[in-house]
């Protein structure tokens, strides 16, 4: 191990620390816990549950919580010294920070009203996902505490992110003036999308359950939204359940196709010596 790679060993996982309270803050700065504008109603209500036939209905947002306290238990878990010469964890430690960090930033996009702006950050957000995701897949997890910190936290946060993706892009368009008047085809239409971005990832990820989860859940709460909120279109409520289902289904039998490898802990060996 060289110095660089040494120096960066010691200050990744610092960064991931430093990193997680000021998106927590910015978090809480955008739910209007400080008495700012919360993101729903900011950028002239754009962002609400009732803006597009894509937004999910309210309680969907509270998957947020999951992933925060995902992330809290990962970045503490990181910092511990049997962590931090793990290749796992400098794969993914500064891909981690940028997520944070691109995280808050769309926050106070949102808030600003600059709603163009924060469709590029959370693509952002999302390719960053996505890349984590893969280095996540290449490399086996070596415990179940591993596997439900570090793969379990970010494949919510990427399956969530997907579909919050979707949405923002909605929003932006509407915010922009694109308003179909006949919306449940398009709609079905990107739902498919989604589905078909929910079996990409099972059929990479071997079936993994945590992105199947996040997706499925903000898809059955966008089908909520138009079953008893606004825009209202049973149509669109159905698709969502079918799509929910379909996700499920080929999750499941991408999981029994291709099962998980023995988890085999992947750590860089000392100076001379190969990977364990």
């Amino acid at each position: 191990m060289d110095a660089r790679t040494g120096t960066a060993d010691r200050i990744r996982p610092w960064a991931v620390l430093i990193a997680l309270p000021v998106t927590i803050a910015a978090a809480a700065l955008g739910s209007g816990l400080f008495g700012g504008m919360e993101v729903e109603a900011s950028s002239s209500g754009a962002l609400s549950d009732s803006a597009t036939p894509l937004a999910p209905y309210g309680p969907a947002f509270s998957i947020w919580s999951l992933i925060y306290l995902g992330l809290a238990a990962y970045a503490v878990w990181q910092v511990l010294p049997a962590q931090r010469h793990d290749r796992r964890q400098r794969a993914i430690g500064w891909l981690a920070v940028a997520s944070l960090v691109l995280n808050a930033a769309w926050i106070l996009c949102a808030q600003a009203g600059l709603l163009p702006l924060t469709v590029v950050v959370i693509l952002l957000l999302l390719a960053v996902l996505l890349a984590i995701f893969e280095q996540l897949r290449r490399l086996r997890p070596g415990s179940l505490v591993e596997t439900a910190v570090v793969d379990g936290t970010f494949g919510l946060y990427l399956g969530w992110v997907s579909v919050a993706t979707v949405a923002n892009i909605a929003a932006w368009l509407a915010d922009a003036g694109v308003r179909p008047a006949a919306f449940e085809v398009p709609t079905i239409l990107v739902l498919l999308l989604v589905a078909v971005v929910a079996a990409l990832l099972a059929l990479r990820g071997r079936g993994r359950i945590a992105p199947a989860l996040a997706i499925v859940w903000g898809v059955a709460w966008i089908g909520v939204g138009r079953a008893i909120g606004d825009p209202a279109s049973a149509t669109v409520a159905v698709a969502a359940a079918l799509v929910c289902v379909l996700i499920g289904l080929v999750t499941v039998a991408a999981r029994l196709r291709s099962p998980e490898p023995r988890r085999i802990r992947v750590r860089v060996g000392s100076p001379g010596r190969g990977a364990d």
